[in-house]
């Protein structure tokens, strides 16, 4: 121990380690949640045990948080009364248990950091750094890089240390724009260290051949330059903005350009590039489905229980709108659009706001418009960072209303995290 601890008092000395341990704790959570082959995965051991820790010694759930809690709640309330519309339960019990742990993680994480917002930088570097590790391993399994590597691809695309590259893909999106966010606002003496990991993300989102996650990309991407390019009052920085996504662009296509020189990939890349594959278009396919689902919510207004779509119809539900209405019926319906329309409404207005935050709520923000739309085509439910999403967005805002109350003041040099 340093001279300069010896001279604090007892106290600051113990506040200090115990902030040392609660941020690793966060850490480590977040790193987890790149991992989920199976439910339940070690995220969600690790964190049922840390929200646990946690909630004896102190979580506090703030009045601004407390909508995305009841919210949440009511959904999975929905989805225990579907249940009693069941004949057989099947794994029913531990998949709305599941569903009710992330809900308590999107709560968590939103009272964390609203109880300590430097921890928002902390929860991104952890995710950068799982997006990375699993991006690597998808990419070294779809390429055969070592005996063994093929246990990180699926369907002949990477997966990562993912179940499936549909989940994998967009897991990769929230922490690719937040290095895209550092690469268009850092220091150009950075610029090479933060475009190596960006690479590396982005290769796991292309290789993941998720149409999806391509889509939730460039989406993201297009909104947080334009979110930028709105904020900025100068226009040396608008001018940076457009010249560095001109470059972005052009590197972008010629990396798309050699790859796909790489025998295997061009075809993939061309069957995954349609608009719409056999399965979604097909008698009984993804958009039939669609129809015959909405069509039985109406009969149905206490949904029909968690899984049993998939049981009747051969392919789950991969919209959640419909696995809302069919797991959670109208009450978890209800619920989740709501839910969805104030995260969207409420974390708008912290857009153009000049807040320490801002630039964290912004990255999630972007991303989480991009899987709105993402949950139209796929089932989103059981998605951990979805959840993290939540509680990223959900953290700012209550930020804003303690700030607004003059519970909270800024910090006196600015309060951008550039």
């Amino acid at each position: 121990m340093s001279a300069v601890t010896h001279d604090l008092p007892p106290a600051a000395v113990n506040a200090k380690l115990i902030g040392l341990i609660t941020s690793g704790a966060v850490f480590l959570g977040i790193f987890l949640s790149g991992f989920v082959i199976d439910e339940p995965a070690p995220y969600d051991l690790y964190m049922t045990g840390l929200i646990a820790v946690w909630a004896l010694f102190g979580l506090r759930i703030s009045r601004a948080v407390s909508p995305l809690l009841v919210l949440l709640v009511l959904f999975n309330i929905g989805g225990l009364i579907a249940m009693t519309q069941m004949e057989d339960l099947m794994d029913t019990p531990l998949y709305l248990s599941v569903s009710l742990f992330l809900a308590f993680t999107a709560v968590f994480f939103a009272a964390v950091v609203e109880a300590k917002p430097d921890i928002y930088r902390l929860i991104f570097m952890a995710y950068v750094a799982s997006a990375v590790l699993t991006s690597v391993a998808g990419i070294a399994g779809y390429f055969h890089l070592f005996p063994g590597a093929a246990i990180f691809t699926k369907y002949e695309r990477a997966a990562g240390v993912f179940q499936d590259p549909n989940v994998f893909g967009p897991f990769l999106a929230l922490p690719g724009i937040y290095l895209l966010y550092l690469l268009l606002t850092g220091p150009v003496s950075r610029m090479p260290l933060i475009a190596m990991p960006l690479l590396i993300i982005v290769g796991g989102i292309f290789l993941s051949f998720s149409r999806g996650a391509w889509g939730l990309f460039a989406v993201a991407a297009i909104l947080l330059t334009g979110a930028l390019f709105l904020q900025s009052r100068s226009g040396m920085f608008r001018l940076r903005i457009v010249v560095m996504t001109i470059a972005a662009l052009v590197l972008l296509i010629a990396a798309m350009l050699v790859i796909l020189q790489i025998p295997g990939v061009a075809d993939m890349f061309t069957n995954r590039a349609k608009l719409a594959q056999d399965y979604d278009s097909a008698r009984l396919g993804r958009f039939a489905r669609y129809g015959i689902g909405f069509a039985l919510a109406l009969e149905k207004p206490l949904g029909i229980g968690p899984l049993v779509f998939g049981q009747i119809y051969g392919e789950d539900t991969h919209d959640i709108w419909l696995k809302a209405l069919m797991d959670y019926g109208w009450l978890g319906f209800v619920s989740y659009l709501t839910l969805t329309v104030w995260t969207v409404a409420a974390g708008f207005r912290l857009l153009l706001r000049d807040r320490p935050w801002q630039p964290y709520v912004l990255c999630a923000y972007v991303v989480y418009l991009g899987h709105i739309g993402l949950g139209t085509v796929i089932d989103t439910d059981h998605w951990r960072h979805m959840y993290l999403l939540f509680g990223l967005i959900w953290s700012g805002i209550a930020l804003e209303y303690r700030y607004q109350r003059g519970r909270l003041r800024l910090p006196v040099a600015g309060a951008t995290a550039r």
